[in-house]
């Protein structure tokens, strides 16, 4: 395929090791897309059979067109459209979570509309980044609230009292992957989060992303146990806070924002990145460690020439006006 994706979460390396690793049951696909006369994948939508959605899950952070900087002109947007409309399920079609500020998601938008589609934006979550201020780190750290800044301050005094303690980022196979996926997964396992739904994806994604040269796997070690990893994914002048954990019974360390810190330093002095990106979710802590914030939305598009995209429409409508005027008082 030509160009290189705006995003990491729109590269062929993103979507082959998530359709292999991502999902409980795999997914029937459909690719849409536009070629060139010779038959060269310029762009392509990666659709799932059923009513159509995105390939995405749990573990998609933004969803779009794979090489979607190819993707200029309005006709070829139509020609995607129009082969959409005739999959099965094409009557209702939803797409989440989408980058609401992405010129491909307007030219999408336009050519469903003419196509006879409805379309509908909606609220997905919240999404917290930081563009990297002239100066790199040594600009950008001052500028955090002070009490973040003492909060690591008091982490690292406690850690060099209490014992050994040192940071390793892992950045290519290079570097003994198998030991640090095994830190990061001994981490995963101590900490407060969820097992993962397909144990297989974190291991995929870590090995994909040290043969693309996004990885940058960060591990706190103390007394030669690893009690904090995060795993940061950079990728086209952006460094992405994909995974984060800290084993429980230290946060009086504060090993996760000690590492977080080491990583934000090297993401932006080593690597020289102009964002830096938490990805997912309005949690307190990220309005601590970033100054902006923007939302990623979901986008439903229903086909008005199929009674099924009528009703879609219709129920969509009727949810949105029970939200705007409030929930209706309970029966008695």
């Amino acid at each position: 395929m030509n160009g290189i994706a705006a995003d990491l979460f729109q590269t062929e390396a993103w979507f082959d090791n998530l359709l292999e690793q991502g999902f409980v049951e795999q997914p029937r696909c459909f690719p849409v897309q536009v070629e060139t006369p010779a038959g060269k994948v310029l762009f392509r939508l990666m659709l799932v059979h059923g009513r159509l959605h995105s390939v995405s899950n749990y573990y998609t952070c933004v969803y779009g067109p794979q090489g979607s900087r190819q993707a200029e002109s309005q006709t070829d947007w139509a020609a995607v459209v129009a082969q959409m409309a005739r999959l099965p399920g094409a009557a209702v079609v939803n797409l989440q979570p989408l980058d609401a500020s992405s010129q491909w998601l307007t030219a999408f938008e336009t050519a469903a509309g003419a196509a006879g589609y409805w379309t509908d934006r909606f609220f997905c979550f919240g999404n917290w980044y930081q563009p990297v201020p002239t100066g790199g780190y040594a600009t950008y750290w001052p500028q955090r609230p002070s009490a973040l800044r003492h909060s690591v301050e008091r982490g690292r005094r406690r850690l060099d009292k209490a014992g050994d303690w040192s940071i390793s980022i892992v950045t290519s196979a290079a570097d003994d992957l198998d030991a640090a996926i095994a830190a990061y997964e001994r981490v995963y396992a101590q900490s407060w989060k969820q097992p993962e739904p397909c144990p297989g994806f974190m291991p995929g994604l870590i090995k994909t992303a040290a043969r693309e040269g996004w990885l940058r796997l960060g591990v706190l070690w103390f007394n030669g146990q690893p009690l904090a990893s995060q795993l940061w994914l950079v990728h086209a002048g952006k460094a992405n806070i994909y995974k984060l954990a800290y084993v429980k019974g230290f946060e009086k360390f504060s090993a996760g924002s000690v590492l977080t810190a080491a990583l934000m330093q090297h993401v932006m002095d080593v690597d020289g990145v102009e964002e830096v990106d938490y990805l997912t979710g309005d949690d307190a802590y990220k309005a601590d460690w970033m100054a902006l914030r923007r939302e990623r939305v979901g986008l439903l598009a229903c086909n008005m020439r199929h009674w099924s995209g009528w009703f879609a429409a219709g129920r969509q409508m009727l949810g949105r006006w029970r939200r705007s005027i409030g929930s209706p008082p309970a029966l008695r």
